[in-house]
């Protein structure tokens, strides 16, 4: 009697319904990942001595955009497939199993990112961080900053993306000059001009430059370093102002001149720009308020480009 009234009561299920009770859950993969942040171009970037010699330095402006790389594990995967147009990130796996003396297992690769590729965001650095990171995931292992280093060296020149904090960096010799205790969050309203941009074929280009104005850059440099010392926001950002300024020389932006024209009638603190990429925009010691939003995107609008508005540093 007592069944007869709950199959009554309990209304009879779908078949739908029915199908998706008797259907067992999908399956949670194993995976392993590894996460890097990429830049918004340089605060500073200039010439630096070290052991004799002229290198290219720079300070480079984080921001919370990522690349990512996962391994699953057991997956059937073929490296050269998965990673397809990523050479240098299967040049960093192979560095990698050779530096740890480890063989890779079983297993599929895929990437993604938020950073495009020439625009002056680290993105090509950050898929390198983002593997070893993987992979360190993947054999319980932890690579330290100078192993790091080492294994980048022979790929490519890169950024600092692998440190949390701001920093004086040769993106040739991957060596750490100085790191900075200040931490100074800035806001970015920033427009991309177009193109794509070879980081390895300005090198040249650009050590030349900074020979020909070696001491403009020594004293623009002492000025960075001090303002990054105290932590002082507003002073960092007139130091990339100036930064962006001396690189017209050699890697010009087209807009930079009206934006410097209108700088503080929008209240800019600063700009920024990619050295040797295609981005630029205002640097704001506090967020703008939704007003001042507006003015600069309409300014923004008023050139044909569409602005970003992103909370940068470490």
């Amino acid at each position: 009697m007592l069944q007869r009234t709950e199959s009554r009561d309990r209304p009879a299920l779908e078949p739908a319904s029915a199908a998706a009770v008797q259907a067992p859950q999908a399956a949670l993969r194993v995976a392993c990942s590894g996460v890097c942040h990429g830049t918004l171009g340089e605060l500073w970037q200039g010439p630096c001595e070290h052991e004799g010699e002229l290198h290219i330095g720079l300070i480079s402006l984080p921001v919370r955009r990522y690349s990512w790389m996962h391994f699953l594990p057991g997956e059937d995967g073929d490296i050269k497939r998965d990673l397809a147009g990523k050479d240098k990130c299967r040049r960093a796996i192979e560095a990698y199993l050779q530096l740890h003396a480890v063989s890779l297992p079983p297993g599929r690769f895929s990437h993604d990112s938020e950073l495009p590729t020439g625009k002056g965001m680290a993105s090509s650095t950050a898929d390198l961080v983002a593997t070893v990171r993987c992979l360190d995931r993947v054999f319980g292992l932890r690579t330290t900053h100078e192993q790091l280093t080492a294994l980048l060296r022979p790929i490519e020149r890169s950024d600092s993306v692998f440190l949390d904090r701001y920093a004086l960096y040769l993106s040739g010799r991957q060596r750490v000059l100085r790191e900075f205790a200040h931490a100074p969050r800035l806001h970015a309203c920033y427009i991309d001009e177009g193109g794509t941009v070879e980081t390895e074929k300005l090198a040249e280009p650009l050590l030349r430059h900074y020979r020909r104005h070696r001491s403009s850059y020594r004293s623009h440099l002492d000025l960075a370093l001090e303002a990054f010392e105290r932590g002082d926001a507003v002073a960092v950002c007139e130091v990339a102002t100036r930064s962006a300024q001396l690189a017209q020389w050699v890697t010009p932006k087209a807009h930079l001149d009206i934006l410097l024209r209108h700088r503080r009638e929008l209240r800019a603190d600063g700009l920024v720009i990619a050295h040797t990429g295609s981005l630029l925009g205002y640097l704001f010691a506090q967020r703008p308020d939704s007003a001042q939003l507006g003015e600069v995107s309409a300014f923004f609008a008023g050139l044909g480009r569409s602005c970003r508005l992103i909370e940068t540093g470490p």
